[in-house]
């Protein structure tokens, strides 16, 4: 009788010293793939030509060169405009979707996701066939360029909507019904109950939201890279300090410039998000929108609009791709899909697919197990909360800073990664790590949902940990792995700023050639490019769709268990 009882705390024994070794192990994943590529980062800026420490000498030398702190402020004054501009024109759609009975619901929130399939730079490239020197609607602008700061605030929106859109849906999905009959039965007027109970309920989202678009923006390099002209931002300042001029200690000190925003942002908002609290208890009523003709009215002019902007985007990219000479021939031809251009070609597509294949297919399991080891193993210590701080900290790093903290971290001669330098996986480790909050979150919050109770079951029937993880939680979080998968697939197809110091000639990716065919004046084959990648990444999106649908009809008919 002692025995059996001693069997399953034996299990649980054997298997918590099964997990520290893992944890471990990913310890020293984000060991070698952050911390110390930041580390050398940091230290770099610290140094001269010759490698010398000279310490904040640098620094100094950045806040004392006009044109260098200009571009901090330039960088400021484009985020915070565009993140205004986003944030509102984000909860006004969201608003449209989960507060009104507009009809077309479905149609106009998957519209609105059509940037998230897109790199940044498509929108900048659309943009300058819409509004530049030889635009569509050039006068427009009257006498403003669209090569500067009106173009960066115009592109970042477009790209960065539907990130903010979701955060707001999310937190306008969620609302007590209880509380707009209180108002109703006080007879407060509709502005009033939306500014009392409406806003107040969402502040939290708005405020991710906020802070979510602030930080991509800040961080983007695609869309300043093309449609910046003259107008210099942190993200161009790095590229030019590190490609152009090859000072890599004053690209590391821009660097870290660049990163300390960015960090503050994201460490506001977690407390943000820890300071929230439950829309909802047991007692709560779901809210249910009453039609109401003029708002649903202009809710769904709204939506018609954004949409219209967002299909006239992406239309305008297709539509120069396909033109022989923008704007004097217009005849359609495809000599712009045979990318000519010196350096980039159909091969830099191919080798943006084998990048998106292999995060996706490393990442995800990598990515899933680790949030696994965070959250459900019997496992006590400092570990657990230490990876789970690593698998946060990507998501406050912004691509160029981890791309040229990896050039100053694996190009080191004593370090024996030296390697994978310049091939394919260096940028499928950064892409990674660069991806890897958001899918540790979105895997963290899949595991929420399954008790732990399985796992102490588990060990009473002496069933290793691993044997649980493989046979039930596996299964059921399935949904949230192949959301991961397609994430990490998408994502590595569309990213530039993470890779753009870490390519090879053999291994140039299809988001950096577009970049370059536009610094050659090819902007046709740039758009071109834009569009392949695009037209990639809706193909895997409705695949993904499709094999969910099978799958989750094989693996998870329990849920539709009545």
């Amino acid at each position: 009788m002692i025995a059996s009882l001693r069997a399953p705390r034996q299990a649980l024994d054997n298997d918590g010293r099964l997990m520290r070794l893992f944890l471990l192990g990913y310890v020293a994943f984000f060991l070698v793939t952050l911390v110390l590529p930041l580390y050398a980062l940091v230290s770099t800026g610290m140094t001269d030509g010759n490698g010398n420490f000279v310490g904040l000498a640098n620094f100094r030398t950045y806040f004392e060169t006009p044109s260098l702190v200009r571009s901090l402020t330039n960088s400021f004054q484009v985020t915070l405009i565009s993140t205004v501009i986003v944030t509102f024109l984000a909860f006004a759609y969201a608003y449209a979707l989960t507060r009104t009975c507009m009809p077309f619901k479905g149609a106009f929130k998957l519209i609105a996701l059509i940037p998230l399939l897109s790199p940044s730079l498509l929108a900048a490239i659309a943009l300058i066939y819409w509004f530049g020197n030889q635009g569509v609607l050039r006068d427009v602008m009257m006498g403003t360029s669209i090569y500067g700061p009106t173009g960066i605030i115009m592109a970042s929106v477009f790209w960065t909507f539907p990130h903010a859109l979701m955060l707001m849906i999310t937190a306008l999905s969620v609302s007590d019904a209880r509380l707009y009959e209180a108002a109703a039965v006080m007879k407060t007027s509709p502005l009033r109950t939306f500014l009392t109970v409406t806003l107040p309920g969402a502040r939290y989202g708005l405020i991710s939201a906020f802070i979510v678009v602030f930080i991509l923006i800040f961080t983007d390099f695609g869309v300043p890279k093309v449609i910046g002209g003259n107008y210099n931002v942190l993200a161009t300042d790095i590229y030019k300090e590190v490609v152009g001029q090859q000072n890599f200690q004053m690209g590391a000190v821009v660097s870290t410039v660049l990163l300390i925003p960015a960090v503050i942002a994201f460490a506001i908002d977690r407390r943000v998000q820890k300071s929230q609290r439950s829309a909802l208890n047991a007692r709560s009523v779901s809210y249910h929108p009453k039609p109401n003709r003029t708002i649903d009215t202009c809710a769904l002019v709204f939506c018609v609009l954004m949409s219209v902007i967002i299909f006239g985007i992406v239309g305008m990219a297709q539509f120069a791709s396909l033109v022989k000479f923008w704007p004097y021939n217009l005849d359609f031809t495809l000599k712009h899909y045979e990318f000519n251009s010196a350096g980039v070609g159909w091969f830099a597509f191919f080798n943006s697919l084998k990048l998106a294949f292999w995060t996706a297919m490393i990442g995800t399991p990598l990515i899933f197990f680790g949030a696994y080891l965070v959250e459900k193993p019997p496992v006590s210590g400092p570990l657990r909360p230490f990876v789970h701080l690593m698998a946060l900290i990507p998501l406050a790093v912004p691509g160029l800073v981890l791309g040229l903290s990896y050039i100053f971290f694996f190009n080191h001669p004593l370090n024996p990664l030296v390697v994978i330098y310049g091939t394919m996986g260096i940028m499928v480790l950064n892409t990674v790590t660069h991806f890897y909050s958001v899918s540790h979150l979105t895997a963290v919050t899949a595991l929420k949902q399954i008790d732990r109770e399985f796992e102490a079951v588990s060990a009473s029937l002496k069933r290793s940990v691993l044997h649980m993880f493989f046979r039930v939680t596996l299964p059921v979080s399935l949904p949230a792995v192949l959301d991961i998968w397609a994430y990490m697939f998408v994502n590595a197809m569309t990213t530039v700023s993470g890779v753009i110091f870490l390519y090879g000639a053999s291994t140039i990716l299809a988001s950096v050639g577009a970049i370059h065919l536009d610094e050659q004046g090819a902007s046709a084959s740039a758009a071109a490019m834009a569009m392949l990648i695009f037209y990639a990444s809706v193909v895997v999106r409705l695949l993904h769709a499709a094999i969910s649908r099978v799958l989750l009809k094989r693996t998870q008919a329990w849920r539709l268990a009545k």
